[in-house]
């Protein structure tokens, strides 16, 4: 397995940041896991990163949390992206939970998905979280598969207002 790093988004990796969006936009129709980058130029997005990071400067409606991208050491080659919600408010605590991410469209079905989740249960215990929530659409079997290989233990499915329904897992991070 290829060894990988979890490293603070910046201006380094501007290109694979604008590739994974575009591959994400046109595979997915979004990019999960991490807010904004759809919308926002990269620095744009980075300032509303730096915001999000801490509590005195978190946009209102939102929690503090941290976004790392995921980086293949070999060859610096971004695979993923995860985002760690530090706190949960109403509807994260139903439908989002404390970590959101995603793994790079050309590089699914390689197992880096494991390895990332992996690594940001390590950062969720750095943070005091124990245990941490994640939450799945039915549907997504890959996403499903990743959170179990990290232990994670069904809680319920629930069902916003719209319909959408979410798997509810939590996950020991103190193991």
């Amino acid at each position: 397995m290829d060894v990988l790093n979890l490293v603070k988004p910046n201006m380094g990796f501007e290109e694979q940041i604008l590739e994974y969006r575009r591959l994400s936009l046109e595979k997915d129709g979004r990019v999960y896991g991490v807010g904004g980058l759809a919308d926002l130029s990269v620095p744009a997005w980075l300032d509303l990163l730096e915001k999000k990071s801490r509590p005195e400067t978190c946009p209102e409606g939102l929690v503090p949390d941290s976004t790392f991208l995921c980086i293949r050491e070999a060859d610096g080659a971004l695979v993923g992206m995860v985002n760690i919600r530090h706190t949960l408010n109403e509807f994260l605590l139903h439908y989002g939970g404390h970590v959101g991410y995603s793994v790079h469209p050309a590089q699914r079905g390689k197992g880096y998905g494991k390895e990332q989740l992996r690594l940001a249960l390590l950062e969720c215990r750095k943070l005091g979280i124990s245990p941490a929530l994640l939450t799945c659409e039915p549907w997504n079997a890959a996403s499903r598969a990743v959170i179990l290989s990290q232990g994670g233990r069904l809680e319920d499915v629930r069902e916003k207002p719209d319909g959408k329904r979410f798997e509810r897992y939590w996950i020991p991070t103190d193991r």
